[in-house]
């Protein structure tokens, strides 16, 4: 059986939006691959749009961890990748990952500003880490 324990150390400022320490043991370890905004066709959705790629990019991770069976509570940590990030880009994404995570234990979380992506057209890119129970 897979533990998950959140953990908010005394001396670290408690940010709310992402969970400063994550210990696990036991279960199975999910290492979810950088999920861009493509559809299953390989079509981009939201060109232009760091919101819209945002949600897509979720939506990707979501069907992932379904595919492995496991849930959005199971992550344990992400890092997201913005293309010339800008200070109110941090919001945003805050906005779209809200709709998503755990809000009581939401996971560790990296927000990495960055000049590029695998491609010109891609705007935000995010990997994932989940423990689920074994199979």
């Amino acid at each position: 059986m897979a533990e998950k324990k959140f953990i908010n150390p005394d001396g670290l400022m408690r940010p709310g939006a992402f969970t400063p320490v994550v210990a696990t043991r036991g279960g199975r370890t999910l290492y979810i691959a950088g999920q861009v905004a493509q559809n299953e066709r390989g079509e981009l959705i939201g060109p232009g749009d760091l919101a819209a790629q945002a949600e897509q990019v979720y939506q990707n991770i979501g069907l992932a961890l379904r595919g492995a069976r496991a849930t959005f509570n199971d992550l344990v940590k992400i890092t997201v990748y913005v293309v010339n990030m800008k200070p109110e880009h941090r919001d945003l994404m805050g906005k779209v990952r809200a709709r998503h995570v755990n809000k009581d234990n939401p996971p560790a979380s990296t927000l990495v500003g960055v000049q590029a992506l695998a491609k010109p057209e891609y705007l935000v890119e995010v990997e994932a880490i989940a423990v689920t129970d074994e199979e």
